[in-house]
């Protein structure tokens, strides 16, 4: 069984697309193990987009990418772009309330990523999340100088995901419980 963490952005819960995109989770056999709503001040939000180094560098050269492939030229370094880019979403992630979610299940990692589709809205198919819910594009965001609004925050490996749980929950938030479809899901292949 593995753990990941989800965020239903602000965006996602100021158009009344929680339920929605619970639902979806939850049909395709994965386990709310973790629910609350919160309205994230600064200090949780720079814990979950960490200041670590090699990480402000990776998003800047993700974004240095996609601003040459549209054409745009930035005069930033890569740190430097990663610490805007930082900022921007903090300042997304409090702008109002928004839901955390842990979720448990076989590989529900890759399986929650593949739901929710890739980061761009624009490059995300019909039947994930941000394909069919997502309106915004790098475009628009560039124009309003603000990040990409785009639902929902998935944990992108298992390691991240265990690091960002941490941030939003304890241990006494979360729950061990037996779905009724368990069984049939995760027994063995053999008659006992």
């Amino acid at each position: 069984m593995e753990r990941t963490l989800v965020l239903i952005k602000p965006d996602g819960v100021q158009r009344g697309l929680v339920g929605e995109i619970i639902k979806r989770f939850e049909n395709t056999g994965l386990k709310i193990v973790g629910m609350k709503m919160v309205y994230a001040d600064e200090k949780r939000a720079s814990k979950h987009y960490t200041d670590d180094e090699s990480w402000l560098k990776s998003v800047g050269e993700k974004t240095l990418k996609s601003a040459e492939k549209r054409g745009i030229k930035m005069d930033r370094t890569a740190l430097e772009q990663g610490k805007w880019i930082r900022e921007l979403l903090m300042s997304y992630l409090t702008m109002s309330p928004l839901v955390a979610l842990v979720l448990e299940g076989n590989e529900a990692v890759g399986k929650v990523r593949l739901i929710t589709g890739p980061t761009n809205p624009q490059e995300a198919p019909p039947g994930t999340i941000r394909g069919d819910f997502s309106v915004d594009s790098y475009q628009l965001g560039d124009q309003l100088e603000r990040p990409i609004q785009n639902l929902i925050h998935a944990s992108e490996n298992p390691k991240e995901a265990e690091r960002e749980i941490k941030v939003w929950f304890n241990k006494e938030e979360l729950h061990f419980f037996k779905r009724v479809d368990e069984d049939l899901i995760y027994r063995k292949g053999k008659k006992e």
